[in-house]
């Protein structure tokens, strides 16, 4: 038994004994037929339809067996045959690198070609099926343990100093080659166009409003503290002797005029505050500026600082062993919040058109670039697979996949053949009757 018989499927096996049982009893019928034939000759028509009805079923399934075989292999062996039979033996083999060029060209032109990968995300809400996916409890919480599983085993793998390291000295690099000067601009711009800057400053006046008249002591330390350093606290000190309180004054004048700025969004001082915004915008945006220069000296030298370099290295490794510890815990705070997160998040792409939308325009465009940038890569990855197969292993992969519908045909061969053997005869019997 050869290594193909041995790994052939069951289905391929039981398909070559079914052909190989029809073709043998079509020979057998052929052959008692022709001694019945001799035994009764009063009925010699009859049995000489039914023979020719068995020799076109011997006669096809074997010119069956020859096609499928052929496609294969050499039926004939060593045997000296003429050229051009010898020439469509071995078909597959003899055009394996045809096919893997061919392959290559029908995986190319039908899925990975730019015009079919649009066509195909165009008509698809690739999105909504995401966010679908994500928003299922029991997709998010298997993206969840996923993580939670992997990322410390990647802090063990890694080591949290080295992924330290890693983070120091690329994320450096890359602030050191940048103009943050522009980064900062951009980030001011977006800040004042979408009005975030009344939202901080609404906040910080509340938190500031608060403060100061929970805590009178501490904003009264305060203020002495200020006004020392400004060196006129001893002619507050002094005014205080003769019944005027300064510190209490200027405490009075603070929290007044931080009210009036809470209640009066056009307070001259919040136009000035965001004048201020915008003038510093547009000097950052200007490389040449002194508030540009300023800004990226400073960032110069925080990074020349080690101080500050290791306080990275040092922040990092905290960070990653904190992370660490919490996912290894059974009821970890950030696997639930990380969960949460996704559910969320597939529940926002699926409420949010605009956003499926701008994502699948994304998607598709990154789609389509892929596949006009890779596509050659992969037929060139495919055909060259195809080639190095040995030609028995290709042979046996083929006959593996459809060998069983293959021999089914000869089956058919049989059949067939012997079914149109009959109606032959039936139409010579005829023949012979009449004339």
């Amino acid at each position: 038994m050869t290594t193909a018989e041995i790994t052939a499927p069951p289905s391929l096996q039981r398909s070559k004994r079914f052909a190989t049982i029809a073709l043998v009893m079509a020979v057998v019928i052929w052959l008692i037929l022709m001694v019945v034939a001799k035994l009764v000759p009063e009925y010699v028509w009859l049995i000489h339809i039914l023979m020719l009805a068995a020799e076109a079923g011997v006669v096809g399934g074997l010119a069956d067996w020859y096609a499928i075989t052929v496609l294969f292999g050499n039926p004939f062996g060593k045997i000296p045959i003429p050229k051009f039979l010898r020439d469509h033996t071995e078909i597959i083999p003899r055009n394996k690198a045809r096919i893997a060029e061919s392959m290559g060209r029908f995986v190319q032109e039908n899925f990975l070609s730019p015009q079919v990968v649009q066509r195909s995300l165009s008509n698809t809400d690739l999105s909504l099926a995401i966010g679908q996916w994500l928003a299922k409890p029991e997709n998010n919480s298997q993206v969840t343990q996923l993580i939670q599983q992997t990322v410390p085993k990647i802090f063990e793998f890694v080591g949290q100093e080295q992924i330290g390291h890693f983070i120091r000295n690329n994320s450096v690099q890359w602030v050191r080659n940048t103009q943050i000067n522009t980064l900062a601009s951009e980030m001011l711009r977006a800040v004042l166009e979408n009005d975030f800057h009344q939202d901080v400053l609404q906040r910080g006046l509340d938190l500031a409003h608060e403060w100061m008249t929970s805590h009178p002591e501490e904003t009264h330390d305060l203020t002495r503290t200020l006004f020392k350093e400004l060196g006129v606290w001893k002619l507050a000190k002094g005014a205080s002797w003769i019944g005027i309180d300064v510190q209490q004054r200027t405490i009075d004048s603070l929290i007044e005029r931080v009210e009036s700025m809470l209640a009066d969004h056009e307070h001259p001082w919040r136009q000035k505050i965001e004048e201020m915004g915008h003038q510093l915008m547009l000097e950052l945006a200007n490389n040449e500026s002194q508030a540009s220069e300023r800004l990226n000296n400073t960032k110069d030298a925080l990074l020349d600082s080690p101080q500050v370099l290791n306080f990275i290295s040092g922040a990092v490794v905290i960070l990653c062993d904190a992370i660490k510890a919490d996912l290894l815990k059974p009821d970890s705070g950030i696997a639930q919040n990380l969960r949460v997160a996704i559910q969320q998040l597939g529940e926002n792409i699926i409420s949010n058109s605009a956003v499926r939308e701008l994502l699948n325009d994304r998607m598709s465009g990154i789609a389509v670039n892929l596949s006009d940038q890779y596509s050659e890569k992969v037929i060139l990855f495919i055909s060259e697979r195809i080639h190095e197969w040995d030609s028995r292993e290709m042979i046996d992969k083929i006959e593996n996949e459809v060998g069983g519908d293959l021999h089914m045909i000869r089956v058919n061969g049989v059949v067939v053949g012997a079914f149109i053997g009959l109606i032959l005869g039936i139409i010579r019997a005829i023949v012979d009757v009449l004339l």
